[in-house]
């Protein structure tokens, strides 16, 4: 039936306008189209949903689809493409793909005979070889394979005793492709990682709030219980009651990394990298700044070959030494076992329907594409006589010679010098490469630039165990929508999008539309734990984003018209010479060799990239460590963070004071998040410590630079007050662009009659414990959010780094105006950094900088 219209959209419609999207869609002649083919209860559900859509948009795609994109990007949702550093925000389309219920339970019968069909597959692999032994599985289509896990062959130290249930698959997912006459093919099998589970759901959530009741309305079965089926599903297989499984990243540089993120904020586990875990006595711990904490199982997203550098590769920084020896004496759990991905390697895709009449005693409901496996002499020469109407690809997933990359290549695509390359690669190692027939996708209706157009599609489904070992299929999944029937790849590329899938009953179901009864877990506070690394990455992000405020407050300080002598910019000497000196000193600029050019300088520290104190580094800086806490920032959070330095055009001002008040804003508006929405946990204490310290050196800095050293109305290294006008012709309008910098005019103007002058400035800006602005209130800020954090020792005595706080809120307390010349305040400024060195020596992961230059140029 038709969807409701929304609110403020009469029932009266012009059909032609809401729900003609479909009427003109252009079918081909041939099939091949998921809504051309439909059954009419299936093509009727296809009409309601874009007459829906419709209605949302008052019959205008391209306003349907900028609503869609933008709701994506409120969820935080992106990608990275292959090769490339910066993330791209994930390409959604408006227009979901909908399957009938009827055929989408062909594909879930066969989705998971599959998976129990690689289930057995991998336990003969690694137990009794009998696919090999008994000629249906050449031995060299396992043993070629990077990924073949021979330390898996040992029964003692792959079946461990720990382990509660002993799958070796508890998630799978797999690639299927619609043939023109409407066949489900598998494309391709993914048993290591179940990349774009994530984004199924983000897509799922993301089309739930541009489309609300219009799900219900057309019967599109439920996903997130899916997600709970799998979550109990992971726990169950611990053996252990309320266990902490863990989600093990390669890391913030991955291509999925976003996904990740916010697969493990939904599922409430924590994400660790290898370097968080360390094993001891067969345990798994992850550092947090509480001391270890005991992790029971890891759902991995990194290769067998990374997991453990003593185990498999000696190069590998992304692992944990031990853990493979843990696992396997059921110290801790793993999903998936190591060495699965042998199973995803395309040479297997040639013995598959004879694996599962063999291991099953059942024909492939789901069969692969046609593929032949060349380290058989009549498949090799069959693809050599065929190269012009097959795709070649390598055997094993991995780049091979005559292959410029690791996903197929169609054969007629090459020129004669790299088909001649390829053939006689293919003579010399057959069985590096694979055969396999070109598949010509079924298209779906998509918004294409404002109009409702056909594109080729996959759909990548997800298969997970539940409690009892069961599995289940996700009603749904992700579709991906190409720009042309060019080879389907593996990974998002340039000119794809994604979309929702929306199974739908054809009928009716009420069944369908009822959640699943979780039970209420019991009462819990706090946020979880907080592992050391990420502390580190908090820590930092509040110093990152303190220090680019700073530099924008000078900035604006010399924007604004607030620094006016005489009617016009001081001289090099002056309060102008003074911000540029301070801009100078935090790395934001280079020094000037003649007189400042005020709007050049601006423009110059706004975009600065290379420089570390630039405005455009430090935001990316900070961005760079967020990615790394995206599970713990709220989207609204992250959507702040993500944003850029505005462009500016240094030979108009309005345009760079307009970017420096718009700046402003921003981090007002950050602070104002941290402050109201941040619970008051660990995390949140370790941002505050950053930014307090961070502010501190700089109150410190601006004090030492317009104060002391550019007044004529101050104290000079001993003390001894100066007044009136001093040698470089200034008089105290520096102490009124300090107390801008500070946010602390007004409380100025209304505790002294006076203009700015030297003592109580100091006293104001320095001193009073009441002024959140103050050097005094940031130290007693860090050792309030020290005491609240745990303690590593047991006698109760304070740590380093609180004894150091502590001791310099005491000076501090004890101090006059007078006492805060220049000589104390740089004292003052080295106390601070020696109190980040004892924060990061007690609570952070101490490792070897040149070891983590390393390790990032692995990913």
């Amino acid at each position: 039936m038709a969807a409701a219209p929304p609110p403020g959209l009469t029932e009266t419609a012009p059909s032609e306008t809401l729900g003609g999207w479909l009427d003109a869609y252009p079918v081909a002649v041939s099939g091949g189209d998921l809504f051309g083919d439909a059954a009419e209860p299936v093509a009727a559900r296809w009409k309601a949903v874009a007459s829906g859509l419709a209605a949302l948009s008052e019959g205008d795609p391209l306003a349907l689809q900028e609503t869609a994109t933008r709701n994506a990007a409120d969820l935080g949702l992106t990608f990275r493409v292959t090769g490339e550093e910066e993330e791209r925000a994930w390409p959604l389309n408006a227009m979901p793909v909908v399957i009938g219920a009827g055929e989408w339970e062909t594909v879930e019968r066969g989705l998971i005979q599959r998976a129990e069909l690689f289930e057995h597959l991998a336990a003969d692999i690694y137990g009794p070889q009998r696919m090999v032994r008994e000629g249906y599985l050449p031995a060299a289509a396992i043993a070629g394979s990077p990924f073949f896990a021979r330390k898996m062959l040992d029964p003692a130290r792959r079946l461990g005793a720990g382990q509660a249930a002993p799958h070796f698959i508890q998630v799978y997912s797999a690639d299927l492709a619609r043939g023109p006459r409407g066949q489900w093919r598998v494309l391709q099998d993914r048993v290591r990682i179940a990349a774009g589970i994530g984004y199924a759901l983000e897509n799922r959530l993301a089309m739930t709030r541009l489309a609300g009741h219009l799900l219900a309305d057309q019967q599109v079965r439920r996903i997130v219980d899916f997600f709970s089926v799998m979550r109990e599903g992971m726990i169950a297989s611990c053996g252990r009651e309320a266990p902490r499984i863990a989600l093990l990243t390669p890391g913030r540089f991955n291509q999925t990394y976003a996904e990740q993120a916010h697969l493990a904020r939904y599922l409430g586990f924590p994400l660790v990298e290898g370097r968080d875990l360390s094993v001891v006595d067969d345990r798994l711990w992850v550092g947090t700044i509480a001391g270890p904490k005991r992790v029971d199982s890891i759902w991995r997203w990194v290769n067998t070959t990374s997991l453990d550098p003593l185990a498999f590769d000696a190069r590998s920084q992304l692992g944990v030494a031990n853990l493979y020896e843990a696992w396997a004496r059921g110290g801790v759990g793993m999903i998936n076992w190591p060495g699965t991905e042998v199973l995803e390697s395309p040479a297997f895709a040639a013995f598959m329907p004879r694996l599962c009449q063999v291991l099953l005693g059942e024909a492939p409901i789901l069969p692969n594409i046609a593929t032949w496996w060349c380290g058989q002499a009549a498949e090799s020469a069959t693809v050599a006589a065929r190269l012009g109407e097959l795709a070649v690809l390598p055997a094993f997933g991995q780049a091979v010679e005559g292959l410029q990359r690791r996903e197929p290549v169609a054969g007629a695509e090459l020129d004669g010098p790299q088909r001649a390359a390829l053939l006689d690669a293919l003579r010399r190692r057959p069985m590096d490469y694979c055969g396999q027939e070109i598949v010509h996708l079924s298209t779906a209706p998509a918004i294409v630039d404002g109009e409702v157009v056909p594109r080729p599609f996959t759909v990548r489904a997800f298969v997970a165990r539940d409690a009892d070992g069961v599995w289940t299929v996700m009603q749904g999944g992700f579709a991906r929508l190409a720009a042309s029937q060019a080879l389907p790849t593996s990974l998002m590329g340039e000119g794809e999008i994604s979309a929702d899938v929306w199974v739908v009953d054809e009928v009716a179901n009420p069944a369908q539309l009822v959640a699943r009864t979780i039970p209420e877990p019991p009462i819990s506070r706090g946020g979880g734990i907080l592992a050391s690394q990420a502390a580190d990455n908090l820590y930092w992000f509040g110093r990152y984003n303190e220090r680019a405020q700073i530099v924008t407050r000078v900035l604006r300080a010399l924007l604004d018209g607030s620094v006016e002598i005489d009617g016009g910019p001081a001289e090099q000497g002056g309060v102008v010479g003074a911000l540029v000196d301070l801009l100078v000193e935090a790395g934001s600029v280079e020094a000037p060799q003649e007189t400042p050019d005020v709007q050049a300088i601006c423009a110059a520290a706004l975009a600065e990239a290379s420089l570390p104190g630039g405005v455009t580094a430090l935001m990316r800086r900070r961005q760079a460590v967020g990615l790394a806490l995206r599970e713990r920032f709220a989207r609204d959070f992250w959507r702040l963070v993500s944003q850029g330095v505005p462009q500016v055009d240094q030979h108009r001002p309005a345009t760079l004071l307009g970017a420096v008040r718009r700046l402003t804003e921003h981090f007002s508006a950050l602070a104002g998040l941290i402050s109201e929405n941040m619970v008051r946990s660990a995390a949140w204490r370790f941002l505050e410590i950053g930014q307090r310290i961070e502010r501190a050196q700089g109150i410190c800095r601006m004090v030492r630079r317009l104060d002391d050293a550019q007044t004529g109305e101050g104290l000079d290294a001993e003390g001894t007050e100066t007044k009136g006008i001093d040698a470089k012709g200034i008089d105290g309008g520096g102490l009124g662009v300090l107390l801008d910098l500070c946010d602390s005019q007004i409380i100025y103007r209304t505790r002294y009659l006076t203009g700015p002058m030297a003592g109580p400035v100091r006293d104001l800006l320095l001193l009073d414990p009441d002024n959140p602005r103050a050097l005094v209130f940031q130290i007693a800020g860090i050792v309030e959010h020290l005491s609240a954090l745990p303690s590593g020792r047991d006698d109760n005595l304070p740590e380093p780094p609180m004894r150091a706080a502590r001791a310099l809120l005491g000076q501090l307390q004890a101090a006059t105006a007078r006492d805060m010349t220049s000589a104390v305040l740089e004292e003052i400024e080295q106390q601070l950094y020696d109190l980040s060195n004892a924060l990061s020596a007690r609570y952070f992961l101490q490792f070897d900088p040149e070891q983590a230059e390393r390790r990032t140029a692995l990913l």
